[in-house]
């Protein structure tokens, strides 16, 4: 039997910091966690992390996209939905326009990286649902929003039929709730799953935990941008007290890449079978850590896989 640091510890008679219960809470199909790979920039890119996942035997549940749909063709939205489709893959596309993309210039302030995720007046409001309707029309279920509002009006869409009941509405990183009063506002909202920021503690996500049944999306793993956490050999502890949990690996010390297309497409390539490997890893800890934790196959149910026309 592996001896364990916990172990080894107890020996002179020093215990970690209590650890909250343990969720009794899953995805549909019984599953504790699902493997979420972001900036998933493209065809060529997704391509790359279909390959990397087979070289590590790794099961990619959902890949994110960071650019924005309205930066993918048409041609390109359809590859990716059938790419997709082809793997039992959920293909999650930010709502492209936002306040960082526009003329406004208070985003790129010092004090304006919050509100990049935001939408900026009726225009621009109006171009993120017809984001999103074009790329339901290509076949893709999965979007990223990071305004209220916009998840308000999408989600009673959805309600009313003129959205297909099969779209998964994700919350973003960008603006991710840090206390169970506003995770329960966007559960009641529309939301789907909802990405809380990734230096949470185990406390703060148990009682996040305890706001909504949704599933909850974690960077163990986050860009430098985000902070930089890197988490993944804690893995087994945040998935049994967030479960159902996607477990989401960002990439500390990578460029960025947003908005990205073909002048970025070999680094991107490059940093999402890094992101594979370190997901790999990452499961190697959950072996280690002798807990039961199982994940979701591909096309599992509450995926928002995408449905090519």
């Amino acid at each position: 039997m592996t001896l364990s640091g916990a172990e080894v510890l107890a020996r002179r008679g020093i215990t970690a910091e209590p650890v909250p219960v343990a969720s009794g809470l899953r995805f549909p199909d019984g599953a504790h966690y699902r493997i979420e790979i972001p900036s998933v920039e493209g065809p060529e890119v997704l391509r790359a992390v279909i390959d990397q996942a087979k070289v590590e035997g790794v099961t990619v549940n959902r890949v994110s996209q960071g650019s924005g749909a309205m930066l993918l063709s048409a041609a390109e939205l359809a590859e990716m939905a059938r790419l997709g489709a082809d793997h039992g893959i959920e293909v999650s596309l930010f709502v492209g326009p936002r306040e960082e993309w526009d003329v406004g210039r208070l985003a790129q302030s010092g004090e304006g990286p919050s509100r990049a995720g935001l939408i900026r007046g009726a225009r621009q409001l109006r171009y993120a649902i017809d984001d999103v309707l074009r790329g339901v029309e290509h076949g893709i279920r999965g979007f990223l929003v990071a305004d209220t509002g916009l998840l308000e009006v999408l989600a009673e869409l959805q309600r009313g039929g003129e959205i297909p009941a099969s779209v998964v509405w994700k919350v973003s990183a960008m603006l991710a709730p840090a206390n169970p009063l506003t995770v329960s506002q966007l559960d009641r909202l529309g939301a789907s799953t909802i990405n809380v920021p990734s230096d949470a503690t185990l406390g703060q996500l148990a009682e996040m935990r305890a706001a909504t049944k949704l599933p909850i999306d974690l960077y163990v793993e986050a860009p430098s941008g985000m902070g930089g956490v890197v988490r993944g050999h804690e893995t087994a502890d945040l998935v049994a007290v967030t479960a159902p949990m996607y477990v989401k690996l960002g990439l500390r010390n990578s460029r960025p890449l947003y908005p990205s297309g073909l002048h970025l497409v070999a680094e991107a390539s490059l940093i999402a079978r890094e992101k594979v490997h370190r997901a790999a890893v990452a499961l190697e800890w959950v072996r280690r850590s002798g807990l039961h934790l199982t994940q979701s196959p591909p096309g599992a149910p509450g995926l928002g896989v995408p449905e090519p026309s």
